[in-house]
């Protein structure tokens, strides 16, 4: 039941988002054509009670214009953020999947396998404030490390892969984490405190990826072909980007910081994307063209 209820609010949701703006009546006819219609139409009380758990399960206000009668979205509202979207996206996306078993051989969808064993225990930790304890195997090192305890502040995902960052007991600094290298993972009773003066907001703020580092951000110009420019203005690379349009190309322009990450991002474009500025990032992108180079001659 609980299930179903979940899925009914996304149902919701995702309807109104599709539309923009709808009318109850408009409500009800898409209901008809939903695989939760089974007969029983969309009632008041129904539609009540399922828009009152969609706003308290996704953080949203639906509203309603009083002088048109039609519901829409607050997306002002300051509680929207990028986890409810990814929750959104992600629970629908599992609900069209599932009316859709007779044709799984013919989807075909990214593998998350950090999410499989700690995602969960990790998301305890968060919420309670307890400390976990785990033996750590980064692809850097030959042998674990065991017994590694962190405060954890936040998760990221990031191309696939899940990250804890948190606070390295033993070595009292802020670290990051791959959950798919973690082993032996166990919340410890014990509570912890937040740092008020750690930014969970503001800690990747000015770097691409999961790659933080202590130099000061800097003006990145990239010169983009037009095609690719039409990725980037879909997906962009990072909060920051401004765009700049010639007949020609587009000037990306960024604030960052200076990353492996956003390098090897850079690199995966090949000559779609030139570095203008800063000359240190050209010079990295260079170095590692030239490496590269090397290897075939």
């Amino acid at each position: 039941m609980a299930n179903q209820t979940i899925n009914r609010c996304v149902w919701l949701v995702d309807t109104i988002r599709r539309h923009g703006r709808i009318t109850r009546r408009q409500l009800e006819e898409a209901w008809e054509r939903s695989p939760y219609y089974e007969g029983k139409p969309l009632s008041r009380r129904t539609f009540c009670n399922h828009r009152l758990a969609a706003e308290e399960l996704f953080r949203i206000n639906i509203l309603c214009d009083t002088k048109s009668f039609e519901y829409y979205i607050d997306e002002d509202d300051e509680n929207n953020d990028s986890v409810t979207g990814w929750l959104l996206n992600s629970v629908s996306l599992n609900d069209t999947l599932v009316g859709a078993r007779e044709i799984t051989d013919r989807i075909f969808v990214e593998n998350v396998p950090s999410a499989r064993d700690y995602l969960g225990i990790v998301i305890d930790a968060l919420k309670g404030h307890h400390p976990v304890r785990f033996d750590y195997h980064p692809y850097t090192r030959s042998l674990p490390t065991a017994g590694v305890v962190i405060e954890p502040y936040f998760l990221k995902l990031f191309k696939q892969r899940w990250y804890v960052v948190g606070r390295n007991v033993a070595e009292g600094r802020v670290k990051t984490y791959a959950l798919d290298r973690i082993r032996g993972a166990v919340v410890l009773p014990e509570e912890f405190r937040d740092d008020p003066a750690f930014d969970v907001a503001g800690y990747f703020k000015d770097s691409y990826g999961i790659v933080v580092t202590q130099n000061e951000p800097r003006k990145i110009v990239l010169r983009v072909e037009p095609r690719q420019a039409k990725y980037f203005r879909a997906l962009p690379l990072h909060a920051s980007q401004i765009e700049t349009v010639s007949d020609k190309f587009s000037l990306f322009t960024y604030r960052m910081r200076l990353t492996d990450d956003f390098l090897a991002e850079l690199l995966s474009y090949g000559p779609r994307v030139t570095v203008l500025e800063p000359p240190e990032l050209r010079a990295m992108v260079l170095d590692s063209l030239r490496a590269s180079l090397a290897e075939y001659e």
